[in-house]
Parts: C-alpha cells; structure tokens; sequence
C-alpha cells in the first residue's frame, strides 16, 4: 500500500469508526457487532502505526494516551457551573411550585430529569471537535481533565450532522454499577480498600495520571444541559433531544410536564424503578422548560432559582446475621461476608453483604445474631451500616476475625498499614491456587478462552493443573474422557462438563497459542501480589526480560513509575521463592515470551542517561518521537522536574509547560536541534 492509499484508508476507517460509535452511543441502534468493531479498530491501529504522519487528530485510536500532568491545568468555565438547590421534602418542592407560579405571569411547563450521582463536567466543542473537559470546581473554574475524557466512549470526539460552531454540553460523569462492583472485587482481591459508592471510584479515575488506567475503569456520561450563542430550539427539552443530531446521547429518561402532580408521579415512580438501572441515580432534577423563563427567573449566587433537585431517600432495612464466611482470593486476602436473613432491598432479594476486611470488621463491633441494618441507596451493592443494638442479646458474643486460613490453617498474616489480612501459603492454599490457574487463562492475561467454568476445577481436581506450568504439560491422553458434573450454586442447577475430541483439541490448541502472548501480560498472568495489568507492563518495559526482572534490586524496582514500596517488596518475595523461579524455568522451557521483542533495536546511545519531556506538534506523532528517544537511550517523561535534561519543543508548545521551563532553568530544544542530535 502506498501513502496516497493509506492515507485515503485512515481516513476511511476513522470516518467508519465514528459513524459505529455514533449508531451505538447516539442512536441506541448498533449497526456492527462489538467483534467487527475491534477488527475495524485493530486494522486502524495497524495503518496508522506504519503511517504516523496521517493520524487524524480526531483519531478513535487517539482516545487512550500515556500520563497527564501531575498537576491538573485550572481553566475558567465559559459559563459559571451553578449547584443546584435540593430537598428531599416534597413540601419544599410544592413551594418551589407556588414560587415559581408567584413570578412566572405565564403558563409553563416542567421538565424532569433523573439527577446521576456522578461526577459533573464541561464539554466544549469547537468546529465539531471536542476542544476542551473541565470539572465543576468552585463553579467559577475547575480542573482540564481532556485527556482522561477522551478515554470515555459516550463522549463523542468529533460531531456529526448541522452542529453549532462553539457552544458547550454539560453532563456527569458516572462509573456503572458493573463495573463497579468489578474494581471493587480487583481491590479486594489485592488488599486494598474498595470504593465507597461508585460515585468516589469516578471522581478518582477522572483525576488519575494514566489515561489507559482511566479507559480500564470503564467510565460513562450521561447528559443533561447545552449552552450557547445562537444554538437552535427555545426551550430545554428539544434542545437536549437535538443533541442527538450531533452524535451525542440525550438523557434516556426525560418527560415534559404542565403541574407539579405530575412532577410527582415521576418521582414516586423512578424511586422504585432507579434499583433496575446499570448506574446510580439519586433523585430527580426538575427545570423550568422555557430559556426565556429561565432567564426571567435568574440564579441566587449559587444556585438557579429555575431549577430544583429533589433527593431520594437511602432505603434501609434491618435483618437478622445468620453467620459469618472468610473467603480466600487469589492473592491470598481473605475476606469475611456476613451471611443475612433473607430481605427485600432495592428490588432484589439481599442474602449477604461483604464485610471488606479486619478494621471494618470490627468498627462495625458485630456479634452473634445481631440485627444489621443493610443499606443500598441507590447502589446495587449492599452496604452495611450498622447494628441495631436493641437487638442485641445480653449473652451475645463478638464475631472475632479468623487467625488462621479457612482452607489450608496456615497462620494468617496482616501487614502493617494495609487493610487486608492474607493467608501466605500462595503456593499450596486450594483457593488461592485454582484461582491463580482461573486469573492466568483470563482474557487480559494468557486468553486460553478453551478453558472456560468448571474445567479448572476438573482439571485440579484430577491433579493434571496445580500451578501454570502444569498446563503445558497435557496432552491429549491425559485430557480426552475428563468428565464431571457441576453445580451452579446461585441457580442449582447441574451440568456435564466433558472433554471430548473436539473440547480436548481447542483446549490444547488455546494453550500452544498462549506461547505466543507478550511478556507484559505473561508477567501480569502468573500473578505477583499488587503487580496488575498496568504495573506489569510498566515492569516489562524498564527491565525488558524476565531475568532483569527477576535479579532486580529495590532500589532498582522502585526507579519504575508507580512502584512504591509494597509492589517493589511483593515482586522481591515473589523471586525469592524457590517453587515460582521453578515455574517460570518451566514457562521458559515451554517457549513461552520472557521479554519484550522490540520493533526497533537501539540505534545508539547518544541520549543515554538523559530525562526528556516533549510538548507540543511535531512533523511526525508524538508517539513515534518518543521511540526516537528511546533508541538513541534517552528516557521519556511526561513532567518537567529538576531532573529534565532538556524540552523537545514543537510547534504550539503549551505555556504552562514553557514557564515551568524557565523557572526551572531546562533548556528547551527544538525538533531540527533533536535530529541532528541524534544524527536523523
């Protein structure tokens, strides 16, 4: 393929990609599976990776980049970003009714919006593109968090059909129910604290330093209200709808109203009905329909006196302990979950609830067949508040944390200044072990899709698989006959699980490709305490193979971004064990990939030693700058510190970053200089 073809296809497929993201995000109406999708996106990747310099800056491939600032730009909002007013009386609300009727001469009409408990943020675009993200703040300005927006799918980059030439869409950013209750299980699994709603997990995702970190969280936005000069419709309710137009998903839930009764009527039915949404809602948010009224009636200081948001209340409901469980992870945390009286809560059946780790535990000061008061507010996850000690029996006894592993009795161990309490015997512990071998076959780790429920366990249970080495020592003697019948615990219902012809070649046809996966995912597959998907390619680019890795001293380990102490001393246990260095000796010998292979070997060693921050645009992608930069030995950063050498300076270099410079005194170098540096 020639330039003048590959540049004609990127355009093509970024074209595609977007109208994909709009059928799916705008219009609820997916027009290619999620499959076809990543095929598109992957042969994107491809062409631009051989063509850099025809990388569209509205990119689909754009939306994930490296670290942000360490210190988040503050920009002043265009518009003051107003709180809005709230009750959770609907007394208050029926005066907010009369005082709206008290200053309005005119019929009006309300419109009722479910009010997302989220994070609020500014979206302003610029001739169709996505120019700018901003957080709340103090109303008055807040935070640039753009990069880290950009990772979020709902948030189009671009916009289509009859859009306006600048104007601004506000909405909440919000994490989703399921995917909050997957970082909490990650957490815990690694002995961290979890996430105290979903709310907290996205107000800390938006402000982390790593954009890829941010697109793994799985974000959303929902939105709620458009801003501008001169933008079509007159009135609030068909100006959201028009959003639509553009590429961008107006609210899903959103009615037009003439009196309060029926105000009421949408509150009382989204209360019951918000348990069967995917993402927390915490009320309701009622507005004057017309912008004109809206004008008529201004805003306090604070808050608009057009506007008003009625809260839900958190439903709460007490019910008896039956008894408490410790479960083990793979990791080791163990994690005690207090086994309930059956309730109705939030719609659903709740029978137990997690007690996260000791300290809780014991805050919480439970005992024997106490009452608990279990919580759901608007989260899916039920929450344990506390103990109704009206309830409580004189005799009672207090439920004491476990000393030793429920599996295998190995003293369990707590570290100091860490929330959980694990049971060390990685190597023999049942649980830790078939979850271990669960956790290595996982799409994000070794992707042997074959070897899906109840065959680990088989597998385990018939001593072929007790650690990840064993797995590229089946045949298919060993596999073909293998039967067992499983239980689902949650439907009890049976099945046959079975290795047949078929079953037994795509098992053993999985694995021979697993020999093929990158070293950072083989090193986040074999599952070092703390070292996740992130950290393990942060690890496998600074040390480049297995054996660096493995030899590497503290000092050394702690030199990799985002490896503090715990990760550092985790990775040093973890090398110090004879039975790991075996596997791994035994992952080797199976082929398996124990380094980094390179695209581009070191060209020389002209930069060696040197800390270089690039700002700005250049004749070639950023991206493909960086490498340069490491070929020739320098070192990437993404701050300007003391420690810079120097600033690869392109066209339109960011003024921050330019006066952080010359208070520091780093000499600012520009591309022509850089190349003939390093003799390009």
């Amino acid at each position: 393929m020639n330039e003048e073809e590959a540049k004609k296809e990127i355009q093509q497929l970024t074209q595609e990609l977007h109208l994909h993201n709009y059928n799916y995000y705008a219009l609820d109406n997916p027009t290619i599976s999620d499959y076809a999708f990543d095929k598109l996106m992957e042969k994107l990747i491809a062409l631009e990776k051989e063509f850099p310099q025809f990388i569209l800056p509205d990119s689909p491939t754009q939306r994930v980049g490296g670290y942000v600032t360490k210190q988040f730009k503050t920009v002043p909002h265009v518009y003051p970003m107003l709180s809005l007013g709230n009750t959770y009386s609907e007394a208050e609300l029926l005066e907010f009714d009369n005082r709206i009727k008290s200053l309005v001469d005119e019929e009006f009409e309300y419109v009722c919006e479910l009010k997302y408990d989220g994070v609020a943020i500014s979206l302003i675009y610029e001739n169709g593109y996505l120019l700018r993200a901003v957080t709340r703040g103090d109303g008055e300005k807040g935070d640039d968090v753009t990069a880290n927006a950009k990772t979020i799918r709902a948030i189009p980059l671009r916009l289509f059909g009859d859009f306006p030439p600048f104007f601004e869409i506000r909405g909440e950013i919000i994490l989703p129910r399921d995917q909050f209750e997957r970082l909490n299980e990650e957490r815990e699994e690694l002995g961290e604290s979890p996430f105290a709603n979903p709310r907290n997990a996205a107000a800390g995702s938006l402000k982390l330093q790593d954009s890829a970190e941010v697109a793994r969280r799985g974000l959303d936005c929902k939105f709620y209200y458009v801003l501008g000069e001169n933008l079509p419709e007159n009135n609030h309710f068909d100006r959201i709808l028009k959003l639509k137009d553009w590429g961008v998903k107006p609210p899903e839930v959103i009615v037009k109203t003439a009196n309060i009764d029926d105000v009421f009527d949408f509150i009382h039915f989204w209360d019951k009905e918000r348990y069967n949404l995917n993402y927390d809602t915490d009320g309701v948010v009622i507005k004057i329909n017309s912008f004109e009224q809206q004008q008529q009636l201004g805003s306090t200081a604070k808050n608009p006196r057009w506007a008003i948001a009625y809260k839900f209340k958190a439903e709460t409901v007490s019910t008896p302990l039956l008894s408490v469980d410790f479960q083990v992870g793979r990791t080791g945390i163990v994690t005690p979950v207090a086994n309930l009286e059956p309730v109705q809560l939030g719609g659903t059946i709740v029978k137990r609830a997690s007690l996260h780790n000791v300290e809780i535990m014991n805050a919480l000061d439970i005992h024997e067949n106490d009452s608990l008061f279990v919580e759901k507010g608007g989260e899916i996850i039920p929450k344990i508040v506390g103990v109704d000690l009206t309830q409580r029996k004189e005799d009672a006894k207090k439920i004491e944390f476990i000393t030793h592993c429920p599996e295998c009795s190995t003293e369990l161990v707590k570290i100091e200044n860490e929330a959980g309490t694990f049971c060390p015997n990685e190597l023999h512990c049942p649980p830790q072990i078939k979850e271990k071998l669960e956790h290595f076959i996982s799409r994000k780790a070794m992707n042997i899709d074959s070897l899906g429920e109840g065959k680990i366990e088989l597998l385990y249970a018939n001593k072929l698989v007790e650690n990840v080495a064993d797995f590229y020592d089946l045949t298919y003697e060993k596999l073909f006959g293998l039967e067992k019948i499983i239980t689902n615990q949650k439907t009890q219902t049976e099945r046959v699980i079975s290795f047949r012809e078929k079953t037994t070649e795509n098992i053993l046809k999985g694995i021979e490709n697993s020999k093929n996966v990158p070293f950072e995912r083989l090193l986040f597959a074999i599952g070092i305490r703390y070292v996740g998907e992130t950290t393990a390619k942060k690890l496998a680019q600074h040390f480049k193979n297995i054996d660096n890795l493995s030899s590497a001293s503290y000092d050394e380990l702690i030199q990799v971004e985002d490896v503090g102490e715990r990760i550092a001393n985790s990775i040093i246990r973890y090398f110090n064990q004879a039975e790991n260095l075996e596997i791994l000796i035994r992952l080797k010998n199976a082929n398996l990939q124990m380094e980094i292979i390179e695209d581009e070997t070191i060209k020389s060693t002209v930069l060696s030693g040197k800390t270089i921050v690039i700002s700005g645009k250049f004749s070639i992608s950023r991206d493909e700058m960086k490498a340069k930069i490491e070929q020739h030995g320098g070192k990437n950063s993404s701050s300007i510190s003391k420690n810079t050498d120097f600033i690869l300076a392109g066209e339109n270099m960011g003024p921050e970053k330019r006066k952080k410079a010359e208070k520091l005194g780093v000499p600012l170098i520009s591309e022509e200089e850089f190349l003939t540096m390093i003799g390009d």
